[in-house]
């Protein structure tokens, strides 16, 4: 059932803590993996270590925010893969810019690498999953800041909640043709992003929040990443918002 050979996977980001984590689950369930980022150094270490578990990896580089060269990509990807099967947007950046003091050049960085990302990479792989008439799954990674809003992360928390809408929005759109789009809420994990606002008094408040008292092990969205790619496990789940947040969205006061 969750068993993904023969398939092709997708990953943005996949050079990241979380986005590596993910793309190594998806070759250890068999798929073969296009790891996508900017970053081709931490993209190398990723992929030596999915082969050195039997798993098959390429690199390519591309910025996410633009769409030439997410096309660019896509046709390197059929060249090596043949296919598309699972695209996932792990891509992320954040700020803890008070909302007074915030320029919109810094709104503009963050909508377009947490948002805009997901719709560019959606229309070029999305319409690739499509026309290839097999169906498949896009995995968009939100955030437990998407809804309700966190403190101190007013952009960040915009862009989640938007990638919330385009997930269910485009579910709706891509289920006639058996691609199904969900999206992941990780909960408090040591991501690239978190780094800036994880002071000692944000620590305590995240884990007073928390019911199971700890962040994340980035091992801990595996499962969930496997899952929603499975074209047997997941059949009929799209526009699912997924949490993995250590019951963070179950807490009130």
């Amino acid at each position: 059932m969750f068993n993904l050979q023969d398939t092709v996977s997708v990953v943005i980001g996949g050079n990241g803590v979380l986005g590596s984590a993910m793309a190594a689950a998806l070759a250890e369930a068999g798929s073969k993996v296009a790891i996508i980022g900017r970053d081709m150094e931490k993209a190398r270490l990723v992929r030596e270590k999915i082969e050195r578990n039997g798993g098959e990896a390429a690199i390519f580089e591309a910025d996410a925010t633009k769409k030439d060269e997410l096309e660019s990509v896509l046709n390197h990807v059929l060249l090596w893969g043949g296919r598309v099967d699972t695209l996932v947007n792990a891509s992320g950046t954040n700020s803890p810019t008070p909302f007074f003091d915030l320029e919109m050049d810094e709104w503009d960085r963050i909508m377009d690498v947490n948002l805009k990302s997901v719709v560019l990479a959606c229309q070029v792989f999305g319409k690739k999953m499509i026309e290839q008439c097999n169906g498949g799954s896009i995995i968009n990674i939100s955030s437990v800041s998407s809804a309700p809003p966190l403190s101190r992360v007013f952009t960040y928390s915009a862009s989640k909640s938007g990638v919330n809408s385009v997930t269910q929005f485009l579910a709706r759109e891509f289920a006639p043709d058996r691609v199904r789009v969900n999206a992941i809420i990780p909960g408090f994990f040591p991501a690239e992003q978190n780094k800036k606002i994880l002071s000692p008094d944000r620590i305590e408040s995240i884990m007073q929040h928390t019911p199971m008292n700890r962040f994340g092990d980035p091992e801990e969205l595996k499962g969930a990443v496997v899952y929603l790619a499975s074209s047997k496990a997941s059949s009929f789940v799209t526009g699912t918002l997924l949490r993995v947040d250590g019951g963070f969205g179950a807490m009130t006061i």
